[in-house]
């Protein structure tokens, strides 16, 4: 079952092209890779499909909804991890995923926030305000602000930055579980070597055109990784 789909999906900035006529399915149940150097149009498929950003032609379904005229209705529905660690300055790390907590409507919310201080062990930045938090803490308050209503479908841009790498393997040992429980993950990194372990499907991206996808291994097929799939793919002669 497609819990994605992008037909023709086409976007520009001025003389700028950022996508062009992309078609994609994510099906329900993968841990889906996006891949591409940068400005290759990564971020800007998110935020169309994230709702964040209207495209210029074409369609895109997320979770059964059109994003162009139910965006709100899709944020409802999925977590969003965005390519920069941003909470709000002025309020603390329990303040901001309270917040996001009442907002989602969930229940139960203490025990929810609780659990992904522990996970993160972000207890002693309870009561922090969240500009005086190091980049790596505020990753992780993004990350479980993403989490806390347990959504169906999560885009992450880079959700490994600024993580050590004991929190890159819990983070990935929680998507492989959540992907397990009926979860799907889209996800853009430019860490190959972890997405490559992670990733069931995948697809590369260069100057806003899809040059590759299918699954994982189909796309290494013949390579010995996939930092050397994706370097042949985008290279422009340099």
């Amino acid at each position: 079952m497609s819990i994605v789909s992008i037909r023709s999906l086409s976007k520009r900035f001025g003389e700028k092209v950022a996508l062009d006529q992309v078609t994609l399915e994510v099906q329900q149940g993968d841990l889906f890779g996006l891949f591409g150097p940068n400005g290759a149009g990564k971020t800007t498929l998110l935020r169309i499909l994230t709702g964040q950003l209207e495209q210029d032609s074409g369609t895109a379904q997320v979770i059964g909804l059109d994003v162009r005229s139910d965006p709100l209705g899709v944020k409802r529905l999925i977590g969003i991890v965005p390519e920069v660690e941003s909470p709000p300055t002025y309020l603390t790390a329990y303040e901001y995923l309270y917040f996001v907590a009442k907002i989602r409507n969930v229940e139960d919310i203490d025990k929810k926030i609780d659990r992904w201080f522990d996970f993160f062990d972000l207890k002693d930045a309870r009561d922090v305000i969240c500009r005086d938090l190091s980049k790596g803490m505020r990753q992780k308050i993004m990350l479980a602000s993403a989490f806390i209503h347990e959504p169906k479908l999560l885009f992450m841009d880079e959700p490994f930055i600024n993580l050590d790498p004991i929190y890159q393997r819990k983070l990935r040992e929680y998507l492989l579980s959540y992907v397990k429980d009926g979860g799907t993950v889209f996800m853009c990194s430019h860490l190959l070597e972890i997405a490559e372990r992670l990733c069931n499907r995948a697809a590369i991206i260069s100057e806003g055109r899809m040059v590759k996808s299918g699954t994982m291994a189909e796309i290494v097929k013949g390579e010995k990784t996939l930092e050397d799939v994706f370097l042949k793919l985008v290279s422009r002669g340099e």
